[in-house]
């Protein structure tokens, strides 16, 4: 078996401070952002992991980028004046009628300019975060996986087990459903209080595991006034100057940092 372990702490807090979010909503979203640095710990390239929950209740879009060094940024969109309540799941935000679902994409980034991104679209199912992604794996990567992961306004933590194939297959059987009972003991607060090394400890004792070098994980958020000026000109100078002339200025908004971005008169045409 191979594992992965997270706790975010300052990270996180980054991005709480960011968004103004019902507790239920923050707390999936940070379930989704340790999910992400778990997956993406694994990536053999230096792209991106993109996880994205499309919804049909009162919350349409999450998504978390990370990458295989520890940076990661997160965002939601939720519908207008829809009520959530503070103890909402994973289901009543996103999969009300059924129709929400789930999408991983891989980009390989500048390194390999000539792979395409891949991109898998599974329907949802599952109460939670965890249930989702380990859908996920089994039905796309056919690697059996399990997650436990807990978010609160101040730390989001996550733990992943693999099951990877041997030659002795029931050994591994066994041990496999003898870590999954092990891990099942896991509570929320526990998971939320506890360092990474005690939490491993307390666990797997009895056959402590082989770690390996950890890394820091922290919020990065890719965007900039020049990607935003590539943008506009990609909308075309027409639909610029008709914002121009009912604005003022052209003003974009980060969706993850919230960083503010204003274009003028010169500014825009400067574009051209």
């Amino acid at each position: 078996m191979r594992g992965e372990i997270v706790r975010l702490e300052h990270a996180w807090q980054e991005v709480v401070q960011r968004h103004n979010l019902p507790a239920s909503v923050r707390d999936r979203l940070g379930e989704l952002s340790a999910a992400a640095l778990l997956l993406s710990a694994s990536l053999k390239f230096e792209g991106k992991l993109v996880l994205q929950i499309h919804g049909d209740g009162p919350v349409l879009l999450f998504v978390v980028e990370s990458d295989a060094i520890g940076g990661f940024r997160a965002t939601v969109k939720c519908r207008d004046d829809a009520a959530i309540a503070p103890d909402a799941s994973l289901a009543d935000l996103v999969n009300r009628q059924g129709q929400g679902r789930f999408v991983v994409t891989l980009d390989p980034g500048r390194e390999h300019p000539d792979k395409p991104p891949y991109q898998g679209i599974v329907p949802f199912e599952g109460d939670t975060v965890a249930e989702v992604l380990e859908h996920y794996m089994q039905q796309s990567e056919q690697i059996p996986t399990r997650m436990w992961l807990a978010s609160d306004g101040h730390r989001a933590s996550g733990l992943m087990l693999q099951k990877l194939p041997t030659q002795n297959q029931q050994q591994n059987d066994n041990s496999w459903e003898h870590c999954q009972i092990l891990a099942d003991t896991l509570n929320r607060p526990e998971m939320l209080q506890t360092d990474n090394e005690t939490l491993l400890h307390r666990l797997f004792w009895e056959s402590p595991p082989r770690l390996f070098d950890q890394h820091a994980c922290h919020f990065r958020c890719s965007c900039s006034r020049e990607k935003v000026a590539a943008m506009l000109q990609m909308l075309g100078k027409d639909e610029v100057d008709s914002v121009l002339v009912e604005q003022g200025s052209v003003q974009i908004n980060c969706d993850y940092c919230n960083a503010l971005y204003r274009f003028g008169a010169d500014d825009c045409e400067a574009l051209w």
